[in-house]
């Protein structure tokens, strides 16, 4: 494999140039990257596009930007930089090889798409091709993430002893109905493990670190989609820790996402978008119940300030030639743990992680 400092000398990126950007996908979430970059300063959007012509009119006119349907179209257009897709799940490698391959540097929504095999051939062609590869995992530049990272730096927890992710949302029919790509294998992956419950995943992982086994179970229990729309996992990770997850779009009213982390010093917990409890030995314990959403009945009903820190990030990884925080690398391991848990339902048997 070419050295990425070796392709990278064969791109122009002046720091003081904006970094312009295209938005490939008009869906729900794309008002919230348009809304994102915008607090950039250097950064610009040039172009919002989508196979539907209405929705990518609506969205670009809101905006003053310009809008096409032809996805060739921006790819040829050498003013683009950056191209995020906020296309279907199961679009995301399809959208970013092809950007790749003209030049463009990659963001893409979570998750970094539905199968390993593709979620490999994306990594594998940003970096031959010498160019930046983002995934959006907001919540691990929440407020609420931060501090627990600080005291996990500081070693006041102690020694980490158990991790658990729940993601008790609610999704109502009108919502699976509203895109023909929710709730389908093919395109969104799964439910509520992939979709809503990634983020959540994707923290227990930062903290925990890599999986060793997993085993999961996972049924449909009011839907009427493909996929799971609740289940529970119990796993086990390398450094011998213990874990649960559990996610659900079936529970209603729906509940504050949490992710609790225990160690042998003290515990931290998370709810919805902010801190919610800390204890640790010797200090006064912190509380701050009371009502934290984030998404947990609504999916639009998301914190701005995260995608902002995130964006930052990455624009600042493409101007001084590093990886990004949330990078395809890390994006896969939530992906691959995903996988994990619907095979071990499958089966019904446990499922080993390499």
């Amino acid at each position: 494999m070419v050295s990425r400092d070796t392709i990278y000398k064969g791109i122009e990126m002046k720091n003081n140039k904006k970094l312009r950007f295209a938005i490939v996908g008009a869906g729900a979430v794309a008002s919230h990257h348009v809304k994102a970059l915008r607090q950039l300063e250097d950064v610009e959007i040039i172009s919002i596009c989508d196979q539907n012509e209405t929705k990518a009119a609506e969205l670009a006119e809101q905006y003053g930007i310009l809008w096409t349907t032809d996805y060739q179209k921006v790819l040829n257009n050498p003013d683009v930089d950056v191209i995020d897709a906020a296309v279907p799940s199961g679009l995301h490698a399809e959208t970013g090889l092809a950007a790749a391959k003209a030049g463009k540097h990659v963001i893409v929504e979570k998750p970094i798409d539905v199968s390993l095999e593709k979620a490999d051939r994306l990594i594998n062609e940003c970096q031959n091709a010498g160019v930046t590869l983002g995934v959006m995992s907001q919540y691990r530049f929440m407020d609420a993430s931060q501090k627990l990272y600080d005291l996990l730096k500081k070693g006041k927890l102690g020694t980490l002893i158990h991790g658990e992710a729940s993601i008790k949302w609610y999704r109502s029919m009108d919502y699976y109905n509203s895109g023909a790509w929710r709730g389908t294998w093919e395109l969104d992956g799964g439910g509520p493990f992939i979709n809503q419950g990634i983020h959540f995943i994707d923290l227990l992982l930062s903290v925990m670190g890599p999986v060793k086994w997993v085993y999961g179970k996972t049924r449909n229990a009011i839907h009427d989609i493909e996929v799971e729309d609740i289940g529970m996992a119990m796993l086990e990770f390398t450094n011998g820790t213990t874990g649960v997850i559990q996610a659900s779009t079936a529970t209603f009213p729906g509940l504050p996402a949490r992710l609790d982390i225990h160690g042998a010093e003290g515990t931290v917990v998370i709810e919805g978008e902010k801190l919610a409890f800390v204890h640790i030995k010797g200090e006064e314990p912190f509380r701050d119940y009371g009502l934290a959403e984030g998404g947990a009945a609504k999916p639009m009903d998301i914190d701005l300030k995260p995608f902002v820190r995130e964006y930052k990030d990455i624009v600042s990884a493409i101007r001084e030639k590093r990886e990004p925080i949330i990078n395809g690398a890390e994006a896969r391991r939530a992906l691959q743990l995903i996988l994990a848990i619907y095979e071990s339902s499958k089966k019904d048997q446990p499922v080993y992680l390499n």
